[in-house]
């Protein structure tokens, strides 16, 4: 929802919107499309005027109607009723062409009856516009697309569904409410306007993505034996014996040790006693020599 502000000048001298005597006439009413002659009026299909016969100019100057001139179109069948401004006084007599959304919402049908009256409405400050359709959101500035459509129009009614031209496309908004009252007039005026969510728009589902545990990774202890390159088998050494404390030894202290003397001791290998056979050995070894 956003809110933007324009405004429209349509009169350089605006007199005061009073009347003296009041416009009504009854007229058949018959779409844009219907209206004969060479020139494309489909410029009628863009905005909120009518085109009325040149009896009703000639009606509404006698009547001393001050500017700009404003409208009530009601459809006493189906008791719905709008508001229009008028384009031009061409049109045939007893004949007035309206655009085919403003048809639509009286619920007219072509060559039906709607009483045209003269009104005097207050100037709009804030206007909400609903969008029927999601489309109406692919538009890059959609503020600066209704502020140009609105520039077609002479007031707007709550309730309405109003339809815009852009990029040769049809786009229907619905006048969702209007101040200071329910119908107002939007020449000449600084209006704020929001918009709501466009019928049928769904919110984008966000995707929450629960936390990912943490993995444990668990390693496979090797069970298997390898094999040689060439072939043989692999000795496999004994796995070493756990020592007992029982079994360590020990060292003797030297208990003859004395401070700033090093004794060094050498592993020699205990010498083999002699035996008296040994020794009568060596004596007749002497004797002989």
């Amino acid at each position: 929802m956003f809110e933007i502000k324009f405004s429209f000048n349509m009169f350089d001298h605006p007199m005061p919107r009073t009347f003296q005597n009041r416009f009504s006439t009854q007229y058949r009413c018959y779409s844009v499309s219907m209206l004969a002659g060479p020139n494309d009026r489909s410029d009628v299909e863009k905005g909120g005027k009518i085109i009325m016969p040149p009896s009703a100019l000639d009606q509404l100057s006698r009547l001393n109607i001050t500017y700009p001139m404003l409208f009530k179109l009601t459809n006493k069948n189906s008791d719905r009723m709008t508001h229009c401004g008028v384009l031009e006084f061409v049109a045939d007599e007893g004949i007035c062409y309206l655009p085919h959304w403003m048809m639509q919402n009286l619920l007219l049908e072509e060559g039906g009856l709607v009483q045209v009256e003269s009104v005097n409405l207050m100037v709009a400050t804030y206007s909400k516009f609903q969008p029927q359709s999601p489309d109406f959101l692919d538009i890059t500035n959609p503020k600066a697309v209704l502020e140009n459509a609105l520039r077609n129009f002479a007031c707007l009614t709550t309730g309405d569904v109003v339809a815009i031209n852009y990029n040769e496309k049809i786009y229907e908004l619905r006048v969702m409410e209007t101040k200071p009252d329910k119908a107002v007039s939007i020449i000449e005026c600084d209006m704020n306007v929001d918009f709501d969510a466009p019928l049928g728009y769904k919110e984008p589902e966000r995707c929450y993505k629960a936390p990912e545990e943490p993995t444990v990774r668990t390693t496979h202890a090797f069970t298997g034996s390898g094999n040689r390159l060439d072939g043989k088998k692999k000795g496999i050494e004994p796995s070493p014996v756990p020592i007992d404390p029982s079994d360590i030894k020990r060292g003797i202290p030297n208990y003859e040790y004395k401070v700033g003397r090093i004794t060094f001791i050498r592993n020699s290998r205990p010498l083999p006693r002699k035996t008296t056979e040994d020794v009568s050995m060596m004596g007749r070894h002497k004797s002989c020599i």
